[in-house]
This record gives structure tokens, sequence and C-alpha cells, in this order.
């Protein structure tokens, strides 16, 4: 559709009536078009928009029974009890920390990934590399919890190893200074391959003579990559670290809450899985409910900020 660039080549003296006139005639042109993104439109709508009427509670004392608009309205009251609360600080460090070191080592792992596969000449080396490196992002997390859980053991793969240089066996999934280790470590493990995806494809579209005229320059291969490859590659790099840093405060519970247990909390335990069990075991459902409205705040603050300097430093930007 032409119709943006037809209200930006006009400007400031399009008229409301002339804008109308050209959207109906734009609608009548593309009315198939039109027609396909209500479904992408009702989906929002209907299961991302609408339930945001919940958020509410956070601000109540709800209760089933009740209702939403029964529940009594309590204000900022859960929001105090958890800044005031003995795991505030806790849970904020920790989940800060594995993202923190999730974007210092899982982030820049499919990038790595994605430039040696690029390096690679045997055609069929190559396709074999990237499908044993996608396969793990294809197992469940349920499977793969539990392998590790298992290569975890005294008697388990880890300690197998370690055990080679002389480590004495124990239980990994125990000690608390190991969870974080493991935890991102097997994230890095199960989704570099997948990750690598995005970048291999903005690889290729990198033009090929640009390396032609590095190499007449007498740039070699790795010179070649800093001065061409990585600036190719860039935008999609900053678009990708921006999206990440707006989910600085996101832990997924799931994994969480299959590797941890109570030995672990001090290091494990972070706000999705302190939210899952206050909200659905202990069903304090307001409580629960207020925790995870200040953690997307704050991802949100987090977005918009990432999106600013990096659209005031390079001009690539989400907005």
């Amino acid at each position: 559709m032409n119709l943006s660039v037809k209200a930006r080549r006009i400007g400031r003296t399009i008229s409301l009536p002339a804008y109308l006139a050209m959207l109906r005639k734009d609608f009548k042109k593309n009315k198939y078009l039109y027609f396909l993104g209500l479904f992408g439109v009702a989906y929002y709508l209907i299961f991302s928009y609408t339930p945001m009427y919940g958020v509410i509670i956070a601000f109540k004392d709800y209760s089933p029974v009740k209702g939403i608009m029964g529940s009594s309205w309590v204000g900022l009251h859960h929001f105090t009890e958890f800044f005031q609360s003995f795991y505030f600080w806790r849970l904020l460090r920790n989940t800060l920390l594995i993202n923190i070191y999730e974007l210092l080592f899982a982030f820049p792992a499919p990038i790595i990934l994605a430039l040696l596969l690029n390096e690679l000449k045997h055609a069929n080396f190559k396709r074999v590399v990237q499908t044993v490196t996608y396969l793990p992002h294809f197992v469940s997390i349920v499977v793969i919890c539990g392998m590790i859980v298992d290569f975890s053991r005294k008697s388990g793969l880890f300690n197998m190893i370690l055990g080679w240089f002389g480590v004495e066996a124990q239980n990994l999934l125990l000690d608390p200074s190991l969870f974080r280790t493991i935890f991102i470590g097997s994230g890095i493990w199960q989704g570099v391959g997948w990750g690598s995806i995005i970048y291999l494809a903005a690889l290729s579209g990198i033009d090929t003579q640009l390396y032609d005229a590095a190499t007449v320059d007498g740039a070699n291969r790795w010179k070649q990559v800093l001065h061409v490859t990585l600036p190719g590659i860039m935008p999609t790099i900053i678009i990708l670290l921006i999206l990440r840093i707006g989910g600085m405060m996101d832990v997924g519970f799931e994994k969480v809450i299959l590797l941890y247990n109570s030995q672990t909390y001090e290091t494990a335990d972070v706000i999705s899985s302190f939210v899952y069990r206050r909200g659905l075991l202990e069903a304090n459902y307001s409580y629960s409910t207020a925790v995870n409205l200040f953690n997307s705040i704050v991802n949100f603050m987090l977005l918009i900020l990432a999106n600013r300097i990096s659209r005031k430093v390079n001009d690539t930007s989400l907005w």
C-alpha cells in the first residue's frame, strides 16, 4: 500500500476530507488485504488487549467470589508490600543478574555461530552443523530440564566429566553458586542454533562485491569480518539487542521452577517464579498481579530507553 507514502508526500497541506477520500480509495483497492489483516487485529484485541482489564486486580483485594468490580479497592497496598518485603531485593538481584549474564554470554553466541557458519566452504558439513545446533530448540523444555537434572546428579554426566579433572562429585543443582551457570549454559546450548538463523539471513543480504573490494585492498578474512560482515549485520544486531534489553526483567518461570529447589532460592528465585508461587500456588492473585505489573512497567521503560539511545547513537531503532 502507498497510502503512508502519499500522505508524507502531500505533507501538512492535506486536509481531513482529502485524507479520508484517499483512505477510502486505498481501502477499495486493497480490500482483501485489509480483510486478511482483520484476523491479526482481532487476535491481539481478544487475547492481548482485552485481558488487560484484569490488571485492575493489582489495585484491589481481589476475591473470585466477589469478582473484579465487587472486590474492595486497596490502591498501591500490594506494591508497597512487595517493595518493603524481604524478597524484593533478592528477586530483583537474581532476575537482573541472570539477564545480564545472558546478555553477555547468550546474546553473542548466535552471532558468533552465524559468523563461523558463514566462513564454512563445505556445504554438506555446514548443513550438518546447522541441523545439529537447531535440534535442541525443538525439544520440550520439560525434557531439557529432565536431562539437566539427570546429568547434574552425583552419578550424572557432568560429574563424570568433572571427575576426570579431580573434582569431587556432588549434586550440582543443590549448589546455589552453580545454578546460574547451569541455567545460562543450557540456554545457550538449546537456543544458539535457532537464534543464528536470523543472522545467517542478514549475512546472505550482504553484497559480495564488498568482499571482493576488501580483498583487492589487501584485507584478510579477519579484517573482512570486522569491516564488512559485522557492519552489514549491525542493524539486525541492534534491533535484537533493543528487544532483548526490553525483556531484562523477564526470566521464563517454567525452566526456573523445573530446576530450582528450596536450597537454591537465594540465587535461583526470580520475579516470574515468585509470581507463580504467590499467584497460582498460594492463590494471592492481587499481590502476584501487582508484582508482575511492576515487572512489565520496568521492561517497558527499559525498551523505551534502549530504543531512544540507539536512535541517537546510530539512527537504528524500532520506531
